[in-house]
């Protein structure tokens, strides 16, 4: 599809939009009730795409990862959308006398929405929730590498919304970069901060608003306070999860080395536990994932590393969920996010080291605390820069609708979820409706302050102060 096509159907969106600027409640709750239905009516065949696409993918992972995270979502709006929807009285200076001043939240057109292929329903429709509540309409890029899933996610959505509503194009890079050029009100992004990158460059040519959703080393704590089996099967389920390939995994675990070698032996214990059914252990996305997790494996255990396996069953995808201990830092799998069932150990000789330690790199898009000493929970939270926490677990804050979601740093730019998602993709106008004192054409906004200056500006410099 051509970037002219492109522009062609960015301007038949725009005269719908512009056709209904501003959609009643009513019109806003039944287009999120759509997708609702949509994927209840569907969630057997989205099961089997996608496993499809991953080669192995547990129907109840997905129900868990994908589904309840949208039902979640339209549940929040349902609830909240009016009060949201309302405007919000600010007060005025005693200088503007009987002067009334609103914030209202208003749509801001058409929203280009990009979204990954690891969890190729929620990611997706997460953000379309959001849009759709704030008024707007949308038009979704799915990734080709879950080419499956975005296929037949693009046939429902044709089936449920008319494409002036809410539409979805599939395609390749060539297709992602002329969306990503298109002058939307507001480019949606989930993906790798390289590719984050080159959406923001081209998005920068219209100076089109942009939240970035990344990724990056999200780090686990463990804590000298901690219970290290409760903190090792948290860590394990927020590794193994979708086979390691999600933007806040556990990427690296920091503790000391006198708890080393135990927690070692519970991460071992928990994954044996939870993950040795390989029929439960979500695929790798392609065979160049595959390879890349072979590749930062070999280059860990080459400059030096030892890989443990976590799991003694066979896995058919080839790679068996391992830990690497005594990890140079210079290694791959610590420069890069690992986005793979691959959990470095490196041991640090208190707090102040562990924040040291995460402070010199890149701000990650989550950081996970375990322990119980309240002191060193503080520290952590206080002196470290993250996307979001979670404490004494993993993953579970994305899953909180009123906490927004989002990175900072390299692991993005702005947040969604909840209201902060209506937020996102609305625009807070600021509104001043001037009036008298009591309401009379007397000390009445600018009337005091207007040229020729005399004794009476003067005083009301003097009165402001």
């Amino acid at each position: 599809m051509s970037i002219n096509r492109f522009t062609l159907q960015l301007d038949e969106i725009r005269a719908a939009y512009a056709a209904e600027p501003n959609p009643s409640l009513e019109v806003r709750l039944e287009r999120i009730g759509r997708i609702e239905k949509m994927v209840r009516a569907n969630e057997e065949k989205i099961c089997k795409v996608l496993e499809a696409d991953f080669g192995i993918r547990h129907p109840i992972e997905t129900k868990l990862a994908e589904f309840q995270m949208v039902y979640q979502a339209c549940k929040h709006v349902h609830q909240h959308l009016k009060t949201w929807m309302k405007p919000l009285l600010v007060d005025t200076p005693g200088f503007l006398g009987s002067s009334n001043a609103w914030t209202q939240s208003q749509s801001m057109g058409v929203v280009g929405i990009m979204s990954p292929w690891n969890y190729p329903v929620q990611l997706a429709l997460v953000p379309v929730i959001s849009a759709l509540a704030a008024g707007n309409r949308v038009w979704l890029k799915p990734s080709e590498r879950s080419s499956r899933t975005s296929g037949f996610l693009a046939l429902l959505i044709e089936e449920y919304f008319h494409p002036s509503e809410f539409c979805v194009t599939t395609g390749g890079i060539d297709v992602a970069e002329s969306f990503a050029a298109l002058p939307f009100d507001h480019l949606f992004f989930t993906g790798s901060e390289e590719t984050g990158k080159k959406v923001m460059r081209a998005a920068a040519d219209h100076l089109t608003p942009i939240t970035l959703e990344l990724g990056g080393k999200s780090p686990a704590i463990v804590d000298f306070s901690a219970q290290l089996p409760e903190a090792a099967a948290s860590i394990i389920y927020g590794k193994l999860i979708n086979s390691g390939q999600t933007c806040i995994a556990p990427d690296y675990v920091l503790i000391s080395p006198n708890q080393y070698d135990a927690f070692v032996q519970a991460l071992q214990s928990a994954a044996q536990k939870q993950f040795s059914n390989p029929a439960e252990c979500t695929g790798p996305i392609d065979k160049a994932q595959l390879e890349r997790w072979q590749y930062l494996v070999q280059d860990a255990v080459d400059r030096g590393a030892t890989a443990i396996p976590l799991i003694t069953s066979i896995f058919s995808n080839s790679f068996t969920p391992v830990v690497l201990v005594n990890v140079s830092t210079d290694s791959l799998v610590m420069q890069e996010e690992v986005f793979g069932p691959i959990l470095p150990i490196i041991t640090i000789s208190d707090i102040s080291a562990a924040i040291s330690f995460i402070n010199n790199k890149p701000k990650p898009l989550a950081l996970y605390w375990f322990g119980k000493d309240k002191q060193s929970m503080q520290r952590v939270l206080n002196e470290t820069r993250s996307g979001g926490v979670t404490i004494n677990d993993t993953l579970l804050h994305v899953a909180v609708e009123d906490l927004p979601f989002g990175g900072i740093g390299a692991s993005g730019m702005g947040a969604y979820h909840g209201k902060a998602g209506f937020d996102t993709f609305s625009h807070c106008k600021s509104i001043l409706q001037v009036r008298g004192l009591l309401g009379l054409n007397i000390l009445r906004g600018t009337a005091l302050a207007r040229p020729p200056y005399g004794k009476g500006v003067e005083r009301l410099l003097r009165w402001l102060k």
